[in-house]
């Protein structure tokens, strides 16, 4: 295929995107990390870029000038409400959406939608940017799966939420003139799940140059994981290996994120006799998060939901061997045996055997990990990233 012509060439029009993202600032997850960083990239690159996402509350919403990963850019907050059973999550009701959808199409005129999931602001967005035959990019971030924690119905109606959330997704995804994921394996899943084909990866991105990686040996055993503290991410599992290991190894746990299951897994880190080893440090600065990064010795993510995993990327981008389990696209990310080592999901004696190949290994073994890391998120730089949205939006070939 052709590579697409950047954005900047003077002969060609910047264009006026509108991104709809049910999840965005100040929401902390990577559907909300991708958002941001496609945002900023695309106005960096010149194009007029809105964002339509919920409001942090129900009475702070209005269209604003907010600056995103340093980049100004015009947010529609819409009106928004609080899950209670979620910690921080706000919804904007669904059955206002296509109204807000109206409002923001109208207001900005976009030449190109990107909806960021297809739950309620995506939703919306796609039905009415198609009345009006304004192309439609999606994206999905989303896992039915990932939501079940949150529905407060009993497992048996779970199952039929399930069902219906995935048939709703893909009236919503058949809408769009591309769909992404931001794997191939995550592809994969979305096609074998709903009865929709040509799904196209594209890696979240992230910008390499934001992370310092230390290949020098560590004078203590630190095991980190980024990412919400919910059900899914399994870090219990983690808690428990790590309670397996060899005392000689004084490892310690770095636990950066906030969540649900904040309380329950201090209570577990207690009952293992963990208190003075794990350090939950909720939310971070950024500046913080690369030094957690840079000083880790591993970097440990038991999830079974990633689509992709920002954090993972992040933690390669650090030069970070990474012991992850075989599930969904992290093997996308890890390499068995290259640049750390999978598990089987939920093995606490498998994972805590990895954790202890990667912190006994010798200096050579360990560098030849650290720089497979460095060397398998090249291809997840966010300027790639971008130039295959912009020809996705443009309806031009994708660059190879």
């Amino acid at each position: 295929m052709t590579p697409a012509a950047s954005s900047a060439d003077p002969q060609r029009r910047p264009l006026t995107v509108l991104i709809g993202a049910d999840t965005f600032l100040p929401h902390v997850n990577g559907a909300a990390r991708f958002a941001e960083r496609l945002a900023a990239g695309l106005v960096a690159r010149g194009h007029d870029v809105h964002v339509s996402a919920p409001s942090a509350g129900h009475r702070n919403h209005g269209t604003f000038v907010e600056e995103i990963e340093g980049q100004p850019m015009t947010i529609h907050r819409l009106p928004s409400w609080r899950w209670p059973p979620h910690d921080w999550l706000t919804f904007v009701l669904p059955w206002m959406s296509k109204h807000y959808a109206r409002r923001v199409l109208d207001e900005v005129k976009p030449d190109v939608v990107h909806i960021q999931s297809h739950i309620v602001i995506g939703r919306g967005l796609a039905r009415e940017a198609r009345k009006r035959g304004i192309p439609i990019i999606a994206t999905n971030h989303v896992m039915a799966e990932n939501i079940v924690d949150f529905t407060t119905l009993p497992p048996l109606l779970d199952k039929v939420f399930i069902k219906l959330a995935w048939s709703d997704a893909e009236r919503t995804l058949k809408m769009a003139r591309a769909v992404t994921t931001p794997t191939r394996r995550a592809a994969d899943f979305l096609e074998s799940t709903i009865d929709i084909s040509g799904i196209v990866p594209v890696s979240c991105g992230i910008d390499r140059t934001h992370y310092r990686a230390d290949l020098t040996p560590r004078e203590t055993n630190r095991v980190l994981f980024v990412g919400r503290l919910t059900t899914e991410k399994k870090i219990d599992v983690l808690l428990r290996a790590v309670a397996a290991l060899d005392p000689a190894l004084d490892v310690h746990v770095d636990i950066v994120g906030r969540g649900d299951q904040r309380r329950n897994l201090e209570g577990l880190a207690h009952e293992l006799g963990l208190d003075a080893r794990v350090t939950f440090h909720g939310h971070t600065s950024d500046d913080e998060l690369r030094d957690l990064y840079t000083r880790a010795s591993v970097f440990a993510i038991a999830s079974i939901a990633e689509l992709q995993s920002i954090a993972t990327m992040e933690a390669m981008a650090s030069g970070l061997p990474v012991v992850a389990a075989d599930a969904v696209a992290l093997p996308h990310l890890v390499h068995d045996g290259e640049n750390g080592y999978l598990f089987p999901p939920g093995d606490v004696d498998a994972l805590a055997d990895r954790l202890t190949r990667v912190l006994t290994a010798d200096p050579d073994e360990r560098r030849r990990m650290q720089q497979a890391s460095l060397d398998g998120v090249v291809i997840h730089d966010i300027n790639r990233t971008l130039d295959t949205f912009e020809a996705l939006y443009r309806g031009e070939p994708l660059p190879d």
